[in-house]
């Protein structure tokens, strides 16, 4: 078979969770990837929360709860001594199902991603390359090179650039990628060790300009060590073994490394790319956007592209929806990528300067200001908010209309939950559907059965106020769980007015 609904270039993360939704959704891939093997020396540890509940979509955030590692709490160091701990266990309680940091390595995360891609009948071509590829009117035709070195030409609908940050999709789609690299060589060491940082917690020495951290994974005395090199030592990475990076933090830490099981080094980039889209090709992940690892952003945005993407190419495949509908994924992913570079920019720069101010602001004013934050609701809401990428939202952008209650067309729906339940059961599937809180009308009722669109009346609770929803009103919610439309009303007619301007002809489950 020669072609496909979509070729799939690159099997991490964002590649795979890619393939998956679109195979849950009846789309036909094919996913090729030019290494011979899943990766082993990974650095991406973090699972956010926004990303565990989308992947109930696909059974997923139980197994990743299961087999991770949630985090109790995350302690700042200088000098050698814990200077302040931030508690994670429930920092987001309220807010979401998954009101924790969790840890699952991303070589684990993508091991459990291949084996349920292979349940569709999706296997991983490894050893295959695209070497080139063009757009052909109603499709693309691609150059592959296959393991035994022969060439092949494949066909596909449309093609997404899953390639990392070297991307030939990308450099063949001839798109810019502005931004630059760090001066820092990283390091991440994978090790069995002991002493009071394998507690089971993260731990970041603050002290040095040298930036260390330890993440605890799931067996004890197991933790991923990641920090950064200076100096002379980082004009030659490829030849920096563990026994070559400073000890100082380690020391500061008091990590008694007790065996390297891997290490790697790597540089960091800041970069966005020119555009996301070009005809039927596709930029995702680091393809189409690199940063720093401050926050544990990048695989989960990487994969939030995926997701994004997957179910507006299910409906235009399908021929439920027209071509435009692809536009939004650059306009919606773009902006929220520009942003991430930004943020997380300015927060590597302040835990990386060096000089005596830089120093007394680690040392010092970080200190103090963290157990005060800390300490307040408001400012552990705040950060766990941001980090979780639940404030995430596609407001003021084509596909979101409206406000009700405290819910703007374009937010993610939020969660309520009290002892009768939540609101997020419905949202297992990945389909339109519309969700009344209170009341509604016979009207909707009747057009939601004719038309097959889900509609979800809850019984009027506290709870549901207390997430800021509006009684009475409707929200139509998109396959990725964002509000399309959120209003007032009972009048399906505002649903026939968004499927019209948006070229969606129906519903599909």
């Amino acid at each position: 078979m020669n072609r496909s609904d979509v070729l799939i270039i690159g099997a991490g993360p964002t590649g795979l969770v890619l393939a998956l939704w679109l195979s849950k959704l009846g789309v036909q891939v094919r996913i090729i990837d030019r290494t011979s093997a899943p990766g082993t020396t990974s650095r991406a540890l973090a699972v956010q929360a926004r990303t565990l509940e989308l992947y109930r979509q696909l059974d997923l955030s139980e197994a990743i709860v299961q087999n991770g590692h949630r985090v109790a709490a995350a302690n700042f160091w200088v000098k050698g001594e814990a200077v302040a701990r931030l508690p994670l266990s429930k920092i987001g309680e309220g807010l979401t199902p998954y009101s924790f940091m969790e840890i699952f390595p991303q070589d684990a995360h993508e091991k459990l991603l291949i084996e349920r891609l292979e349940r569709f009948g999706v296997r991983v071509e490894r050893n295959t390359e695209l070497e080139r590829f063009k757009e052909t009117g109603d499709g693309i035709t691609a150059q592959l090179r296959l393991p035994d070195g022969q060439q092949q030409t494949f066909e596909a609908s449309y093609l997404a650039g899953c390639d990392g940050a070297r991307s030939i999709v990308r450099k063949t789609l001839d798109a810019d990628f502005p931004g630059g690299t760090y001066q820092q060589i990283f390091y991440v060491a994978d090790v069995q060790a002991s002493g009071p940082t394998f507690n089971g917690e993260l731990h970041v020495d603050l002290d040095q300009a040298d930036f260390l951290a330890v993440f605890p994974l799931a067996s004890e005395g197991h933790a991923r060590l990641i920090g950064t090199v200076r100096d002379e030592r980082a004009d030659h990475p490829e030849t920096l073994r563990f026994e070559d990076v400073s000890h100082h933090a380690i020391e500061h830490l008091n990590v008694q490394v007790e065996h390297v099981n891997w290490f790697s080094t790597y540089r960091v980039h800041h970069r966005v790319a020119e555009f996301f889209r070009s005809g039927r090709a596709f930029l995702l992940g680091d393809a189409a956007h690199v940063h720093s690892p401050v926050g544990g952003q990048g695989m989960n945005t990487g994969i939030g592209d995926a997701i994004n993407l997957a179910w507006k190419l299910a409906a235009v495949l399908n021929g439920r929806a027209k071509d435009k509908l692809l536009d939004s994924y650059e306009t919606e992913r773009i902006a929220f990528a520009r942003r991430l570079v930004s943020t997380t920019d300015r927060v590597f720069s302040f835990v990386t300067a060096e000089g005596k101010v830089a120093d007394l602001l680690r040392t010092r004013l970080a200190p103090f200001l963290i157990p005060k934050m800390a300490s307040l609701e408001a400012g552990r809401e705040f950060l766990f908010r941001t980090v979780s990428q639940i404030t995430l939202n596609y407001r003021g952008m084509p596909l979101s209309e409206g406000v009700a209650g405290h819910v703007h067309g374009g937010d993610r729906l939020p969660w309520a939950h009290d002892d009768e339940g939540d609101n997020f059961e419905p949202l297992r599937n990945p389909v339109w559907q519309v969700h009344v809180y209170g009341d509604t009308s016979d009207e909707m009722i009747a057009w939601c059965n004719e038309h097959q669109l889900p509609l979800h009346v809850f019984d009027w609770r506290p709870a549901f106020e207390e997430a800021g929803l509006a009684r009475n009103g409707f929200y139509l919610l998109r396959p990725d769980t964002y509000v399309a439309i959120a209003d007032n009303s009972a009048d399906p007619k505002v649903i026939e007015r968004y499927l019209r301007d948006h070229g969606i002809r129906a519903f599909f489950g």
